[in-house]
């Protein structure tokens, strides 16, 4: 299975990576971008047929090392 999985700074966190962006598109005449926020996207192999057990092993991936829960939050999917 393949696992997609998207990490992003929890909401109220500053993104300073993503107001640099904002504020490069704004200089660029993209006056209607705003709210950047700047993530992480990673792709996955998981060698494992039953979906339970992959889920599970996606998930303690992300809890253990793909993502900083403290400050970041995560999602995916598989397929």
């Amino acid at each position: 299975m393949k696992a997609k999985i998207h990490v992003t700074l929890k909401q109220g966190i500053l993104d300073p990576q993503g107001k640099a962006i904002e504020h490069a598109l704004d200089s660029l005449g993209f006056k209607n971008a705003g709210n950047v926020r700047v993530g992480k996207y990673m792709e996955v192999d998981v060698d494992e047929k039953d979906k339970v057990k992959a889920e599970a092993e996606v998930k303690a991936m992300c809890e253990k090392l793909l993502a900083n829960t403290i400050v970041e939050e995560y999602r995916y999917e598989l397929q």
